[in-house]
């Protein structure tokens, strides 16, 4: 992910070059003032970011990109697989309360970006002007309704979904409002962004008809990465040190190396012939053994989906780690994002979803092509 280019309230200008004077007893004549054009003044609603174009600050496409920005749009590619993940810890396949989740997630996900900048504001106004609140783009006020309406309809969602998908979705909904006004700079911000990640995942299990409990292994994963990301993020408007990106890359290598062991599949227990005592005469018992069910090709697949988490948050991990500052941290935080997606096929695949892995897989390239023109962070 490229850094973010200069926002309107932040224009690199040059003066013009002057003629030299052929006839140095003559004063040169002044020339009048240029009339500030409009991507110079501050008061424009041009658009930051590459493809922005001159003369689009009023028109719907300048304020549909504007709520682009803010909402954070490419992010949303990597929510999906979060429910998915789910569903594929409780052995059914996606069904439509699947479907209520996903919706409900991307609600609650949106939400939090829209309450995010809302309580940045000031923070924004010095180190990011060209957001779309401080640039003016977007009212404040017209941010907060957004994250309030966001919140009710993901509610809303989950509660269709079943009583036990609200009951996840509630406090998850109370941890991003948690997080965004009032952890967010304390010690347990990163603790509670993976808070929000984790519950995401149980949604989606609790939603499909599943119990939580044996979605929690691919939550506390799902929730362990987050945890690394939204740590390095903190140094991404100043740079810092290179322990929290080291620290990051050493957790990737760890997840990926748990991903690549075999466990036992839910709901797939091998049957096996068992000899017992028994009266002569009568044929073998079959009993349950707790011996995990072997895919083969959802071994493969979730091994290549593992080597893909690594090589994208690690590389430019290993960058930020190298040198931490501002812009390589912030490319860091955005693999760290984008890394979500071959994570959570691999946490579907390992649960023996090949579906569920291959569709999420599927969303990882339209993410890396939006992020290019809209920020993930």
């Amino acid at each position: 992910m490229t850094p973010r280019p200069p926002g309107p309230d932040q224009p690199t200008t040059t003066s013009p070059p002057q003629s030299p004077n052929p006839n140095p007893s003559q004063s040169p004549t002044p020339s009048p003032s240029p009339s500030p054009t409009p991507s110079q003044s501050p008061r424009a609603g041009t658009t930051s970011g590459a493809g922005a174009g001159a003369g689009a600050g009023d028109g719907a496409g300048a304020r549909a990109r504007a709520w682009a920005e803010l909402l954070r749009l490419p992010a949303l590619f990597t929510v999906p697989g979060d429910a998915l993940a789910g569903a594929a810890t409780t052995g059914n396949r996606p069904n439509p309360r699947t479907l209520l989740a996903i919706a409900s997630s991307l609600c609650l996900y949106e939400a939090g970006m829209a309450l995010n900048d809302w309580a940045d504001q000031a923070e924004d106004a010095l180190e990011r002007p060209h957001r779309p609140l401080p640039s003016g783009r977007i009212r404040p006020p017209a941010a907060l309704v957004a994250a309030g309406a966001l919140t009710a309809a993901g509610l809303a969602l989950a509660a269709r979904a079943g009583r036990p998908a609200l009951a996840v979705a509630a406090p998850l909904a109370a941890t991003v409002w948690a997080y965004d006004l009032a952890l967010k700079r304390t010690p347990a911000g990163p603790a509670a962004m993976a808070t929000a990640r984790g519950l995401d995942l149980l949604l989606g299990a609790t939603a499909t008809g599943g119990g939580a409990r044996p979605a929690l292994p691919s939550a506390l994963t799902l929730a362990t990465h987050t945890l690394a990301v939204t740590t390095v993020s903190r140094g991404e408007t100043r740079g810092g040190s290179p322990l929290a990106p080291l620290a990051a890359l050493a957790t990737t290598g760890t997840l990926a190396w748990t991903l690549t062991r075999t466990p036992q599949a839910p709901g797939t227990l091998a049957w096996t012939l068992t000899r017992t005592p028994q009266a002569p005469g009568t044929a073998p018992s079959r009993c349950p053994a707790a011996v995990p069910a072997r895919h083969p090709a959802a071994d493969t697949l979730r091994t290549v989906l593992a080597a893909a988490f690594v090589a994208t948050s690690g590389r430019p991990l290993l960058h930020a780690a190298l040198n931490p500052s501002p812009p390589l941290t912030q490319r860091a935080v955005g693999g760290g994002i984008r890394a979500m997606i071959p994570l959570q096929a691999a946490l579907a695949a390992r649960s023996g979803a090949l579906a569920s892995a291959l569709l999420t897989a599927a969303l990882a390239p339209a993410a890396r092509r939006f992020a290019r023109k809209v920020s993930v962070t």
